[in-house]
């Protein structure tokens, strides 16, 4: 049994006819003939019935038909995989990033995708999350990575990197470094967030809104780093996702009825992908998963 067997035996049912298929696979009717009789002498099952003229299947070859798809399915699979790493996969991606994106998992896959992949084009370009959803929908971006509240546009696909409540970064020694905190003690501090259209900015406001608080912000920033250097300053508290206040002199402090999380993810809009498309998402969902 060999695979362009099955190739043949697949075309001439979806085409309807052995002329139709060999067309369509640009060999001759003849060979199409003779290999689909090998096949059946190997078998020891005549697969199709030809006494009419359309051909159709015998109850042996609707048997096989399914078994030959996987085959061809799995043989696909595995060319593609293989293709991979002798860089057959090739295209341009535009990708958008949050603003201020400084997660090493992300850069680091970004810049590994330059070597391992020399025919993927990538360009990268930041901004705020509620336009990056807008240019994917439009076909600006084909991927971008976004932090957002809740869900995400009509039409887009997301695959969630992180998900995970906001919490306060809080200097040691201060009034509020306590195992935990509510939103309502941080109505004397100065608050420290980020910028409208982003994920944790949009998980802190609506918390606040959940329980009649009003979401005041005093200085809001476009990088977590800018709003943790301020707040081992003295000059706040920084409102932020835990894992974002890791390795700083800061306390991270749970904020126990911010009920919205804050969402990390990488959104395409829904449909098919392009291969190099769909080899960078698969990428940056399995570094950033893996924190």
């Amino acid at each position: 049994m060999e695979i362009h067997q099955l190739r043949y035996l697949a075309a001439i049912m979806d085409e309807g006819t052995f002329t139709a298929a060999a067309h369509r696979l640009h060999v001759s009717q003849s060979g199409i003939s003779t290999q689909v009789a090998k096949l059946e002498s190997e078998l020891g099952q005549q697969l199709f019935d030809r006494s009419g003229r359309q051909v159709r299947l015998t109850p042996a070859g609707e048997a096989v038909l399914p078994l030959a798809r996987n085959a061809l399915a799995t043989l696909d699979a595995i060319k593609h995989t293989a293709a991979e790493f002798a860089d057959a996969i090739r295209g341009r991606v535009r990708l958008g990033m949050i603003m201020g994106c400084s997660i090493p998992a992300f850069l680091d896959t970004i810049a590994d995708l330059g070597h391992t992949h020399p025919g993927i084009e990538l360009s990268l370009h930041e901004g705020y999350s509620d336009s990056l959803q807008t240019q994917v929908l439009a076909g600006s971006f084909d991927l971008a990575l976004i932090g957002y509240a809740g869900d995400v546009a009509p039409g887009l696909e997301v695959g969630i990197a992180i998900d995970e409540p906001i919490t306060a970064a809080v200097p040691p020694g201060h009034p509020l470094d306590r195992p935990e905190l509510r939103l309502g003690d941080l109505r004397d501090e100065k608050i420290l967030c980020l910028s409208p259209g982003t994920g944790i900015r949009a998980a802190y406001e609506d918390s606040c809104h959940r329980i009649g608080l009003d979401p005041r912000v005093d200085i809001d920033a476009s990088s977590p780093a800018t709003l943790l250097r301020l707040a081992e300053r003295g000059a706040g508290i920084a409102v932020l996702s835990a894992s974002s206040t890791q390795g700083t002199g800061l306390r991270t402090v749970p904020l126990t009825d911010a009920t919205t999380h804050a969402r990390l993810g990488l959104i395409t809009r829904q449909g098919q992908r392009s291969p190099a498309v769909q080899l960078l998402r698969t990428r940056l969902l399995a570094a950033l998963q893996a924190g």
